[in-house]
């Protein structure tokens, strides 16, 4: 078998398979994601803002060689992995997605998530586009450009934000996973809109250290691949602990409740998505699993207590030195949301903090009495791009839709899966599957169980 005939849109546990088996070579796979990236027909350009080859082939060639001598340092050693423009990468200069950054002094070590990707043997192609400073859930970059869904390509379709570019990356084969983050969906929503897997943890269970930061408190560093077992593989590496490769017998849906969210979440959802999402209910309830309907009346409460939120809040105590000088620079509609935090007080912070806190006490116990939480990711098909370029009530309105319920979800702490639910030919959109703070160990066996029983409608 030729080294090319492996092909990089395969879920990480076939890529493994092949380098361990020498059908393949970290060398071939890495050519493989630079060809993809450089190729004038596709969108590489603006999926990433740095893309360093030598660095990667030089990386790839040292793990082969590794990998010959009889080392092997984890399912990951070799693959080819994107990383968001807003982590470090020693001697890169951390833009964020934004031009103001862009005379900064270079990074002097890797921010830890991506040095901990490394020394399992990672490739970093490069560096991937993003809304700039992570603050919005559409992912369109005034800047950089905006890199698209691999949904009817011709219309263009957003990728997804804030992580845009990561799931980009790996819907069109440029890596192989994308590290992300996720602070109100921005792992989810563009997992959920490139037909992708998506995984927000606990935010405690990851490093955030050289992670440029959104929100202080629900800044979540995470994973998107191709496949359950792909995020929960990545998810290891990143929280420090060690991949089990042992491949888990899959637990039986039957048996398993799952606490179906019926307020809040679905509010202003679009018809077409809302049929794809009820489809992959049916699909669930066929399989033997019990769906409990159920209203969590909180979450109802999350308007009025968002009223500034946390990012609005904590961005701009990251931000307002730069704003000082250089607010001409930022993406305008970014510009808006950081402001809004200006005007709130100390008083307005502890409430919030306050309200947050009451918030998790009462949803643990009703996530903790389901297998998972079911809702859509996102209550609609990936918006086109034009009309949010062209009217800031679009985008406004739009974004709030697309954000509300993932940010729900970092608003209790829970760790959540956005998982691909369409049919073959239709929009894509997320199944999200979400647990309480700290149960991010046991949603993986549930989450590989629906991901199962999904994948014949697919």
């Amino acid at each position: 078998m030729s080294h090319d005939a492996i092909d990089l849109q395969r879920p990480l546990s076939d890529l493994a398979a092949a380098l361990d088996a020498g059908r393949t070579t970290s060398r071939a796979l890495t050519e493989q994601a630079l060809a993809r990236i450089a190729d004038p027909d596709g969108q590489g350009s603006v999926v990433f803002t740095q893309v360093d080859a030598q660095a990667a082939r030089d990386a790839a060639d040292g793990l082969d060689a590794l990998r010959r001598a009889g080392a092997r340092l984890s399912p990951l050693m070799g693959v080819p992995v994107s990383v968001k423009d807003l982590f470090d990468v020693a001697g890169q200069v951390t833009r964020a997605g934004s031009t103001v950054l862009a005379d900064a002094a270079p990074a002097t070590h890797d921010a830890l998530a991506v040095a901990r990707l490394r020394r399992a043997g990672a490739v970093i192609v490069g560096r991937t586009n993003m809304t700039e400073f992570a603050f919005s859930g559409l992912g369109l970059n005034p800047h950089y450009g905006t890199p698209r869904s691999p949904w009817q390509r011709d219309v263009g379709h957003i990728a997804g934000g804030s992580s845009s570019g990561a799931a980009a990356s790996v819907a069109d084969g440029m890596a192989a996973v994308g590290l992300g983050t996720d602070t109100g969906g921005s792992i989810r929503i563009p997992a959920a809109f490139c037909g992708l897997t998506g995984f927000k943890p606990t935010a405690s269970r990851t490093p955030r250290d050289g992670a440029l930061p959104l929100s202080t408190t629900l800044d979540s560093v995470g994973p998107i691949g191709r496949s359950v077992d792909c995020c929960a593989w990545v998810d290891a590496i990143l929280s420090g602990n060690v991949p089990n490769e042992t491949p888990a017998a899959p637990r039986d849906l039957r048996g398993m409740r799952f606490g179906v969210l019926t307020n809040f979440v679905l509010d202003g959802a679009e018809p077409a998505a809302l049929a794809i999402y009820e489809r992959a209910l049916a699909t669930l309830a066929k399989a033997g699993a019990t769906l409990v309907e159920f209203k969590f009346a909180p979450f109802d409460t999350l308007p009025a207590i968002n009223r500034f939120g946390f990012s609005p809040i904590e961005a701009y105590a990251w931000h307002r030195k730069l704003l000082a000088e250089r607010a001409h620079g930022y993406d305008p509609r970014v510009l808006v949301r950081i402001r809004k935090g200006e005007p709130a007080g100390a008083a307005d912070y502890i409430d919030l903090l306050n309200a947050r806190a009451a918030l998790i006490a009462a949803a643990n116990p009703v996530w903790q009495s389901f297998d998972a939480v079911l809702c859509p990711t996102a209550p609609l098909t990936p918006p086109a791009i034009a009309p949010l370029e062209a009217s800031d009530e679009t985008f406004t309105a739009t974004n709030a839709l697309v954000l509300r319920n993932p940010t729900a979800i970092n608003m209790i702490d829970g760790c959540a899966f956005s998982l691909p639910c369409q049919a073959q030919g239709e929009a894509p959109i997320g199944l999200m599957v979400s647990g309480a703070a700290g149960d991010d160990a046991r949603l993986f066996p549930v989450a590989r169980a629906i991901e199962q029983a999904l994948r014949p409608a697919r």
